[in-house]
């Protein structure tokens, strides 16, 4: 079905009560938030992304114009119940903000989502992981994405490891916490999101660095045009109280690394990017290469991360398939000797039938990929808004979430 034209007021006019994503956000880490979200962009659009909660709210997809083409008919997909809270949402806050005045003068009790789910894709949220006297980790959440990135301060000096793309957020994340940032590291070369990295070295001067066998593109084959620090297996950096400590771990990319950070206290974080997650493991195709990284992929989990890493180390991802991943404290976070037992994804007799379960889950390949590969080493620059279409939709890094839809 064609969408008709229609017009509709600004949301600048403010026709309606208006909620933001911070707000948004806050209520939905209520497990009792009682929300209801009507999303009114086009069924397209609403299937390859939505918001998505650790409690998940009521929701359903009712494109707008079905509003004037039958509007009885779009009130009663509704909650009868007056005082039931609506969010509503497009895809930059004006057809909504139309909708939700509509709504509000059927008697309904409605709020536009502000800026839309263009808002909601840039939102980020900061969680604290540790924080004693002298050091402290973050957790920084996309939820929009699935993506996660981690910030260390340690005596006024920080790290980041896999920046994502909306860098100020960092840099006023570190300012208010009166930290310089001295250390740029990215896991592997991202596919599914633009690496705030190299951006921050420029603006910062920090040094950054990515594994060398990630600074080649590998459907390309050309090398990356951008400036960066090569990481090798067993490099290590001292940043105040904390030591980090590079492990090479490929197959889902060859030059995947991993971070084990240990503390004065005897706390270690092992921040995992690609290569473990909470409930699955990173797929080892998006390179073009998933019969050969496929066994690559069992060899670093099954022998080398679980015969060289402690299991009391907290395992910290770069990706969640789903916001209910989260623990009580909305953190992404797993000793490792409990995700050896509750990762179901990682339960496998063999070698051989590991294989043979990842090649059978695993999904396409969003072309978006291969060009986000391009950005992050530098071949290609887009501008903002060529940026945001290549990151558009949740993260599909991960085989278990494959398997789970399969």
């Amino acid at each position: 079905m064609s969408t008709p034209e229609v017009t509709y007021p600004e949301a600048s006019e403010e026709i309606s009560q208006q909620i933001t994503v911070e707000a948004l956000y806050r209520k939905l880490q209520e497990p009792d938030h009682g929300l209801f979200i009507l999303d009114v962009r086009n069924a397209d659009e609403f299937e390859t992304w939505r918001i998505e909660s650790r409690y998940p709210p009521e929701m359903v997809n009712i494109p707008y114009f079905e509003f004037f083409e039958n509007t009885e008919h779009a009130l009663a997909q509704l909650p009868q119940d007056p005082e039931r809270e609506i969010v509503v949402v497009c895809a930059k806050g004006g057809a909504s903000d139309f909708v939700a005045a509509l709504l509000e003068e059927e008697g309904r009790s409605a709020v536009n989502l502000a800026e839309g789910m263009e808002a909601w894709g840039n939102f980020y949220v900061f969680r604290p992981v540790a924080e004693t006297e002298s050091y402290q980790v973050y957790q920084v959440d996309r939820p929009a994405r699935g993506c996660l990135s981690h910030v260390l301060i340690s005596q006024g000096k920080a790290a980041i490891i896999d920046p994502l793309r909306h860098t100020e957020k960092y840099q006023d994340f570190l300012a208010a916490q009166g930290a310089t940032l001295a250390l740029i590291l990215d896991t592997h070369a991202h596919a599914d999101h633009i690496s705030g990295g190299p951006a921050l070295a420029l603006a910062t001067g920090a040094p950054y660095y990515l594994h060398p066998y990630d600074g080649i593109h590998p459907f390309d084959m050309l090398p990356a045009k951008m400036e960066y620090e090569m990481l090798k297996e067993g490099m290590a950096f001292t940043l105040g109280d904390l030591t980090i400590q590079t492990i090479h771990v490929p197959g889902h990319t060859l030059g995947q690394v991993n971070f084990l950070a240990s503390g004065p206290d005897g706390e270690r974080f092992f921040f995992t990017g690609d290569n473990l997650f909470i409930e699955s493991f990173g797929r080892p195709d998006l390179g073009g290469q998933g019969e050969a990284w496929a066994p690559i992929v069992y060899e670093t989990i099954f022998q080398k991360v679980k015969s060289q890493i402690p299991g009391e180390a907290w395992v910290l991802p770069g990706h969640y398939a789903s916001p209910t991943e989260a623990n009580d404290q909305g953190l992404f976070a797993k000793r490792l000797a409990d995700l050896w037992q509750e990762n179901s994804a990682l339960q496998f007799a063999s070698r051989e039938e590991f294989v043979e379960f990842v090649l059978s889950h695993l999904p396409i390949m969003p072309a978006e990929y291969v060009e986000i590969k391009r950005v992050n080493i530098g071949l290609t620059q887009p501008d903002e808004e060529e940026a945001s279409t290549l990151e558009l939709g949740k993260n599909i890094c991960a085989v278990a979430a494959a398997a789970a839809a399969s």
